[in-house]
């Protein structure tokens, strides 16, 4: 029997004036979830179980020994209203490690459900997350505070609740990357490492070792997700499993009611019920459509876009095998778990419109699908028109003309044609003068020397299959088709075969012949954009015509970064940081937190803002910095990177 517990917590700890900060032991926290859903109580010993009718399960953070800050984001931290200044490195990784409870804070893990790969897999939950409570930040905003990585919980199931260095690095740095790109995130206060050592085999190869127990502190106005409303599905056609909670009509509506009226104040409150139901899930689709776009427009792969990893608010949540793709590639996978593809870069937006399918079906006891899924036609068109205006401006294009679409699906081919980084493609290209044919001949070639090589190419699609293999398996196709009729089968083994096509192809270009095919091909495409240009400024002369051009480049510059945590970047960065070298975690932060600027300027203002516990890296250290380097093509080694 479960049984139930309400909380008495005060709703505030006092005003603070606007600007006022905290030091860490007064954190203001107003745990309005816990006082609004139902919570199971703690028990002991924690152990893995069904958490049925209940939104939370009381559970404390296990312990670590010697935690050590790694690396803290100042500007996430003064969220929280805390005073930056006033705290040690010792007391953040006390705090943030969950080895010391503040006052307030009431620990709870959150249960929720999940389709992953396209499968419902009934209860998932925190497994390795526990949420310390909301606080109100000194602008009174609300904002819940989670330790991932904190230890067990009822939804660990058979893994230990535990995060370790590598993984936790990668997401503390993205949250902040994201951020500072001015994509909605959640962020990342604090990194914090320990003497606790796990066990973890990193691909799933038979290859275990010993890690650090490492704990990321994640800020965000809340966690709740998709997953979160799927606790009520009843048996699933495919899988069988249920919901923990399935049935419970009266917590769905609880729980969906609680969602509208605290984290969308935008929908009056005043509207008919389905009314307003009908309003937040047309504010989830259209955030989660501007997302998505957004996404795209940075070459960012999330990796595993399950219903559980999806925020209700239209933020990017859960940083696990992320990517950030070089050389453009629509079918780039960053996660090589995903043997499928069913979350490459190009399939995202259709991933994201299936997740809020399966949204509206969680939401179909309290709001008809008759009138939820005609919503998600909103998703087509604000996904395309989000990304559209943001690539007008990534080229500099101030005015919408009908062929811009054209112009972009062209310069995707174009990219893809040739191998070009996607990042660096944009730098290139801000720097053109359209009506200067010796600035063209440079453009061209500079966007020349950001594409792949022969050898990177070869090294990125050698087949895992040798021909004589590939040959034995077209032969067992046509003597037992019914082995290949599963296309969870077909499609590596499809994906394979083009490999070793390309493969051969590629063996028989020369380095100097596939120069000038890159050569021609960006000409082509460089011709139109230049006409493209030239309309923005026909018309114009003298001081208009500079203006606007300067203007042109402006946009530019201020919309396409010159850095984004590129998978080798963070690689070098934990590296260091498994050897006990925490200066290039700093750094790297450095370098993101700044990434439209020059960059060894934004380490100079990162080092002059840095207080006591949060100092962003030293002057010896930001000086060593290959800075130079992080603007050019990643390294040939960077595409044997594996994340899983």
């Amino acid at each position: 029997m479960i049984s139930f517990c309400r909380l008495s917590i005060p709703r505030s700890l006092g005003k603070l004036s606007r600007t006022r900060m905290s030091k860490v032991d007064g954190l203001r926290f107003d745990n309005l979830q816990l006082r609004s859903l139902p919570v199971e109580e703690e028990r002991e010993p924690v152990e893995s179980r069904a958490v049925p009718n209940a939104c939370f399960s009381f559970v404390k953070p296990t312990p670590v020994l010697n935690p050590k800050l790694v690396c803290s984001s100042r500007s996430a931290l003064e969220l929280l209203g805390l005073d930056c200044d006033s705290v040690s490195a010792e007391e953040l990784a006390e705090i943030f490690s969950g080895n010391r409870i503040l006052p307030g804070s009431t620990p709870a893990g959150h249960c929720y459900c999940g389709h992953q790969f396209g499968y419902f897999s009934g209860q998932l939950g925190d497994g390795a997350a526990i949420s310390l409570g909301e606080v109100l930040g000194s602008d009174d905003k609300r904002w819940e505070i989670q330790l991932k990585g904190a230890g067990l919980t009822p939804f660990s199931r058979s893994a230990d609740g535990r995060k370790v260095l590598r993984s936790s690095i990668r997401e503390f740095l993205c949250s902040e990357a994201m951020h500072h790109l001015g994509i909605p995130t959640t962020r990342a206060g604090t990194c914090v490492t320990s003497d606790t050592q796990v066990l973890r085999d990193q691909f799933y190869d038979g290859c275990q070792k010993y890690e650090r127990a490492t704990i990321v502190l994640r800020i965000a106005p809340t966690f709740l997700r998709f997953g979160s409303f799927e606790i009520f599905k009843s048996a699933d056609e495919h899988t069988g499993r249920v919901g923990p909670s399935d049935g419970n009509v009266e917590l769905l509506t609880k729980l969906t009611d609680f969602t509208i009226a605290t984290y969308f104040p935008q929908i009056p409150s005043s509207l008919p019920t389905e009314e307003r139901r009908l309003a937040f899930f047309k504010e989830v689709v259209e955030s989660t459509a501007r997302l998505v776009a957004e996404w795209q427009c940075v070459g960012f792969c999330h990796g595993v876009l399950n219903t559980d990893n999806m925020s209700i608010l239209g933020v990017t949540i859960d940083y696990g095998p992320y990517g950030f793709m070089d050389a453009f590639d629509p079918d780039f996978i960053c996660n090589s778990s995903d043997e499928e593809g069913r979350y490459s870069y190009k399939k995202q937006p259709d991933m994201c419109r299936w997740n809020l399918e399966k949204l509206s079906q969680a939401l179909a006891p309290v709001l008809d699908q008759e009138k939820s899924l005609p919503l998600l036609r909103r998703y087509d068109e604000v996904y395309a028109e989000h990304f559209l205006t943001k690539m007008r401006s990534k080229l500099g294009l101030r005015h919408a003309e009908a062929t811009d679409s054209d112009l972009v699906d062209a310069l995707f081919e174009t990219m893809h044609t040739t191998g070009t980084d996607f990042t660096n493609t944009f730098l290139v290209l801000a720097s053109l003068d359209p009506a200067d044919q010796e600035c063209f001949d440079r453009c061209t070639e500079d966007l020349v020397k950001q594409c792949c090589t022969i050898a990177d190419l070869k090294a990125a699609c050698k087949p895992k299959f040798s021909d004589r293999q590939i040959a034995q398996l077209f032969q067992l196709m046509q003597v037992q088709p019914g082995l290949f009729g599963d296309p969870r089968t077909m499609g590596p083994l499809k994906k394979e075969m083009d490999k070793a096509q390309r493969y051969k192809t590629l063996e028989s270009m020369s380095e100097a012949s596939k120069r000038e095919t890159d050569l021609s091909t960006w000409k082509k495409w460089l011709e139109l954009y230049c006409k493209r240009l030239l309309t923005e400024v026909s018309g114009l002369l003298g001081a208009d015509l500079s203006e606007a051009r300067h203007s042109r480049q402006t946009l530019m510059n201020t919309t396409n970064p010159k850095v984004v945590l590129r998978n080798y970047i963070a690689q070098q960065a934990i590296e260091k940081a498994e050897a006990g070298d925490f200066s290039q975690v700093h750094n790297v932060l450095t370098l993101l937190q700044h990434p439209f600027d020059a960059v060894p300027k934004s380490c100079e203002a990162s080092l002059e803002a840095a207080g006591p516990a949060v100092a962003a890296c030293s002057a010896a250290a930001c000086a060593s910095m290959p800075w130079d380097d992080y603007l050019k093509r990643p390294p040939s080694w960077a595409a044997g990177l594996k994340v899983s």
